[in-house]
């Protein structure tokens, strides 16, 4: 035994060469492979007047052409109309999806110009909820509709926020991150678009609309997001067009005193809003529209459906127990719905019996005044008849008389000429 120690002691020891480095530095690479692995997903709402210039807009920030059919303005009500597009730049793939709003401010009446969009973006978070909630659920591959951003295009007229806006973005911020951009900005001079701005955000501040405000808690980003939040709303110009400028060509707008280059920081904010809402802000927009607006919505369904947090004496909650008073509950209201529901029929029956009554003795009273009527009228037809026969006896009394003095008339006047005769033979 003893040699046998000796001779493992003297053999030569195998070493073991890593990989690579041992320990948690290693997690984020993993969570960056397989988030890049799975893909991303970004929707944005885009929310404006027709032909403001929303798709224009979308195909100058991604440099691509989306298909998209050219709305009219004789809408009579506001379409939602979503399309997903499939975009990859390097090894990233995103799943795109852009949500217009078709005939948006076209009505005379704006009263229900905004509920289309809120039952859109309802039915996205009871979407995201109802796959939450099944038992066997596939979060990891569900294909997120619920909208990340929202773009609020505001006409550039140089005044201020019109009624329309200022009431549908009200509705809106509870449920979306809204950033507003001031469509149309080479139609205001400099002094026209500082005014518009300052006046833009007085009006929201005053009406108590939260619009999305860029984070500052990332020292990483803290300044540069700083800087942006005091530039909203963002002033954008749109164009596919290229034009030359010197010796480059660009993207940008020619107009018969020069031309307007989309992204040049000194002539619009395109370039800002691009580098907010697609480099800087992606992953905080995402993040807001599942923190903030799906848990205000989902915590007011599951409350509405009986569900509730334990007490502050740390008693359990039972899901068991809440689904068997809710339905109990159900159960109670369905009843009593059905037994309203029979009792109203009833009250009907009663109003229709007493009804058919009423008309019944209606009927039978113009059966009896008609009985009535026919009766006399009968009786009148009777003498009238007995009438016209003691009529027709009389006359046929005299016609008899008149015959007879008739027929005796003329045997008289028959017998006169032989009379005459005689005498005269005489």
């Amino acid at each position: 035994l003893a040699s046998i120690v000796e001779n493992l002691i003297n053999e030569e020891k195998r070493t073991l060469e890593l990989s690579g480095h041992v320990g948690l530095r290693s997690l984020p690479d993993q969570l960056v492979k397989r988030a890049v692995k799975q893909g991303y997903s970004f929707n944005i709402l885009c929310v404006g007047e027709t032909g403001i210039g929303k798709s224009t807009l979308i195909n100058t920030l991604f440099r691509i052409i989306f298909e998209n059919e050219e709305a009219s303005h004789y809408d009579e009500e506001v379409k939602v109309l979503p399309r997903t597009y499939d975009l990859q730049e390097s090894n990233v793939n995103l799943k795109l999806t852009v949500v217009h709003t078709v005939g948006f401010g076209d009505q005379i009446n704006h009263v229900k110009s905004s509920e289309p969009i809120l039952e859109y973006i309802d039915a996205q978070f009871k979407r995201y909820l109802e796959e939450e909630l099944k038992i066997k659920r596939s979060l990891w591959n569900y294909h997120d509709t619920r909208i990340h951003a929202c773009l609020y295009f505001i006409a550039p007229n140089g005044h201020s926020l019109k009624a329309l806006d200022l009431v549908t973005m009200k509705k809106l911020d509870s449920k979306v991150n809204i950033i507003p951009v001031i469509a149309k900005a080479d139609t205001l001079t400099r002094n026209e678009l500082v005014n518009l701005k300052i006046k833009v955000m007085s009006e929201l501040v005053s009406n108590g609309v939260q619009i999305y405000q860029f984070p500052t808690e990332d020292e990483a980003v803290a300044e540069i997001n700083s800087s942006m939040n005091t530039q909203l709303p963002f002033a954008v110009i749109g164009s596919t067009e290229n034009v030359t400028v010197g010796n480059k060509t660009v993207k940008g707008r020619m107009y018969p005193w020069g031309s307007i280059q989309v992204e040049n920081e000194n002539h619009c904010d395109l370039v800002k809003l691009r580098e907010m809402l697609l480099r800087v802000n992606m992953e905080d927009l995402r993040e807001q529209t599942h923190t903030r607006h799906y848990e205000l919505y989902r915590r007011c369904k599951l409350e509405e459906m009986g569900f509730k947090d334990p007490t502050l004496d740390n008693q359990s909650f039972s899901l068991q127990k809440t689904y068997e008073a809710k339905r109990k509950e159900f159960i109670k209201e369905l009843q009593h719905k059905e037994e309203s529901m029979r009792q109203m029929f009833v009250n009907k029956v009663k109003e229709a019996e007493v009804e058919l009554k009423e008309k019944e003795k209606e009927l039978q009273g113009r059966f009896e005044l008609l009985k009535t009527m026919h009766q006399e009228e009968k009786k009148n037809l009777e003498e009238k008849k007995r009438e016209m026969e003691e009529e027709m006896n009389a006359f046929n009394r005299r016609k008899v008389a008149a015959e007879t003095l008739m027929g005796q008339a003329l045997q008289g006047s028959s017998q006169q000429p032989f009379k005459k005769d005689k005498d005269k033979k005489k």
